[in-house]
């Protein structure tokens, strides 16, 4: 609901293969060099001009004047951009993307902490839990990226078939509810968002839980020093210890710390996550000692002394109750934290591992200023403090104002994180709206087997509106563009329909008009008979389907396209959701102008062969069927047709002209945007 929610729930599949360009670039990127700034981001001073600066609270990489400069000579010289062209041309966006994801693949995204190289594969790690996210790949070439980096086989890059915020889905559901422990630092977002009230629960036993202040001191290595101390101060009462960390990589630092000191322990994360019930099992015995990656998640209880064996004998069953006395004599659980995360929640979540249900326990964590987040947002202030306190090396600071401070930290990276999923909702609160009536569409023609009438209705919708584009009762007839009018029926619609020949014969407008929807009806029910009712309506129905899933999945990367850019409208004093607004609804009525179009296309590009004896037999048929007498007997049997083969040709459904605006506005849709 919260941590999840500011990535879009994405249904992707393979699109083009570009290995040779990511592996191109993946070369060029150790010459790019990182530009040196100081300054608090309104006035900024450079120190040491470089080809790319960084954003590491946004994850995101930009190229300096001489970076693109660098980069275009670099891709002129490997023949992946024309001499004369720009990196910035619309045809070479998808090169600056390229470049851009190498950039960021080789600075901002680290092996053993975001991602894992495992069976000639990259696997994403998640930030809130520790677990490998199998089947998940970052989009926008970032994951090829990586590969490259890695020197791992690269996979084709996916395109969206399908997108919703989990806000949105979540929505979709009539009853939604949940129970955690650590809700009540989320209840604005929970209520704003999903209309859900937190209600604490007071607890069933008071917490007999110490959480002392965190230690801060200046370098990693004096941090791991002192947890390392700690560690061996509770190995020598055989008190249990959790140590928590907030990526494999530093959980393996822990680890190789703790095996030089020869302390026998369990690493548990992503690399070990099969064998993670049993380790936890274990955490709570005498003197043991657990490493582990975020605990959001593992909603498991570590229970004092070691969990007892089901089914124990008598015996058994005393020697537990004996290691779990000696448990709690020495102090119950220690949780050490080697990291302070992002989130409050997470670190709440790990010291909630100890003193549950009244248990004895304790909580510290250990902090530098080399931390990541310490070193986004609270360093500078801290370190002056640490000089003009003359801090000696292996000293740590100690006071409730740093907890407080930290907090603060915490609080503008969780508003910050809020901020983009309220962003990112204000967006897809628009496309849900088109989403709304896709799906609609989409599930009316899977559950309707016969799709005749709307098919015609849609026909007729686009026949017309083409006709009015080129013959108008409103101008002179002198005006009207008949020649182009019949050339569009011929290249698009497969007719020959004699438009100018109709006109000249002294047919007004509509009389025009009705006589060519008339021959588009007849070279349908033609083709009909010809592959008999039940295939067309199956084809007619494929068609349709297949249009809307083509044209839909295009209009998803155009609006992930225009979501991105339209940012740039603020500089122009105009409100970017307003005008995401504005041009997605401009877009929407254009896809669906679009899929009408090309389906009728499709089914009027039809080639049957046997054409021409199919329509004698349907002439046949028809004077049969006059000369018969009214009150005969029995109805004539129709002519059997021999069933032609279908020959489809390739190409390229608007709501019902008669169907509500999708805008809202409750009129039908062809009187209001049709």
């Amino acid at each position: 609901l919260i941590d999840e929610a500011r990535t879009p729930l994405v249904i992707s599949g393979p699109t083009g293969d570009h290995a040779e360009v990511y592996i191109a670039i993946d070369k060029m990127i150790p010459s790019f060099t990182l530009q040196t700034e100081v300054g608090d981001g309104k006035e900024v001073e450079i120190i040491d001009a470089g080809d790319y600066t960084l954003d590491e609270k946004h994850k995101q990489v930009f190229l300096t004047d001489d970076g693109h400069i660098k980069a275009e000579d670099m891709l002129i010289e490997a023949g992946a951009l024309a001499p004369e062209s720009s990196l910035y041309d619309s045809s070479n966006i998808i090169l600056m993307q390229h470049l851009l994801s190498g950039l960021r693949a080789h600075v901002l995204f680290k092996k053993n902490i975001d991602y894992l190289v495992k069976d000639d594969e990259v696997v994403i790690v998640d930030e809130f839990t520790g677990r490998t996210m199998e089947g998940r790949r970052w989009s926008e070439g970032l994951h090829q990226a990586i590969e490259a980096k890695e020197n791992v086989s690269i996979k084709k890059e996916n395109q969206t078939l399908a997108s919703i915020t989990y806000q949105n889905y979540f929505r979709l559901y009539e009853k939604l509810s949940g129970m955690t422990g650590t809700a009540e630092t989320e209840a604005s977002e929970l209520q704003d968002i999903y209309g859900l009230e937190v209600v604490v629960v007071p607890p069933n036993t008071i917490s007999s839980r110490i959480d002392h202040s965190d230690l801060i001191y200046g370098t990693m290595n004096e941090k791991l020093d002192a947890v390392m101390k700690d560690i061996q101060a509770c190995q020598k009462i055989m008190q249990p210890v959790l140590v928590g960390t907030n990526s494999i990589e530093s959980s393996e630092s822990v680890s190789a710390l703790l095996t030089k000191n020869k302390i026998k322990h369990e690493v548990l994360n992503a690399k070990q996550h099969q064998r993670e019930a049993e380790i936890i099992a274990n955490a709570g015995a005498p003197g043991a000692v657990t490493i582990s990656t975020n605990m959001a998640g593992r909603g498991t209880d570590i229970v004092l002394g070691g969990r007892p064996l089901e089914g124990a004998s008598e015996a058994e069953t005393e020697s537990w109750k004996a290691k779990h006395q000696s448990v709690i004599d020495s102090g119950g659980l220690h949780i050490i934290g080697t990291e302070r995360n992002e989130s409050r929640r997470v670190d709440n979540q790990l010291r909630g591992r100890s003193g549950r249900q009244g248990d004895i326990g304790s909580t510290r964590f250990y902090l530098s200023l080399e931390d990541s987040l310490m070193k986004i947002f609270a360093s500078e202030k801290t370190a002056s403090m640490m000089k003009k306190l003359g801090m000696k090396e292996g000293e740590a600071l100690e006071h409730s104002w740093l907890n407080k401070t930290i907090a603060n930290a915490q609080k503008k990276v969780e508003g910050m994180h809020y901020d983009a999923r309220k962003h990112l909702l204000e967006y897809d609160d628009v496309a849900n709206d088109q989403r709304k009536v896709v799906y609609q569409l989409r599930d009316e023609l899977m559950g309707t087997e016969d799709v005749k009438e709307r098919y015609e209705n849609i026909r007729d919708g686009v026949i017309s509106d083409l006709f009015f584009e080129y013959i108008s009762p409103k101008v002179l007839e002198a005006d009207w563009d008949v020649g182009g009018l019949e050339s569009a029926l011929a290249l698009d619609y497969s007719s020959d329909i004699p438009v100018q020949k109709s006109i000249d014969e002294g047919l007004n407008v509509d009389q025009v008009l009705k006589m060519i929807l008339e021959g588009f009806m007849v070279s349908h029910k033609v083709k009909e008979t010809a592959i008999g009712s039940e295939t067309m309506r199956t084809f007619e129905k494929a068609v349709m389907l297949k249009a809307l899933d083509h044209h839909w999945k295009d209009h998803l990367a155009v609006m992930d396209q225009l979501r991105q850019s339209v940012n740039l409208r603020g500089y122009g004093q105009k409100n970017p959701v307003q005008e995401y607004k504005r041009e997605s609804f401009s877009m929407f009525t254009v896809l669906l102008d679009t899929i009408n179009s090309e389906m009728v296309k499709a089914l009027c590009s039809l080639n049957i062969e046997n054409i021409e004896q199919v329509k004698d037999q349907l002439s046949s048929a028809s004077s049969d069927m006059e000369g018969q007498e009214t009150n005969s007997p029995s109805p004539a049997k129709k002519p059997t047709a021999p069933r032609p083969r279908v020959i489809r040709q390739p190409s390229k459904l608007k709501v019902g002209r008669n169907d509500p605006c999708p805008c809202g506005s409750g009129k039908k849709y062809k009187q209001c945007h049709g």
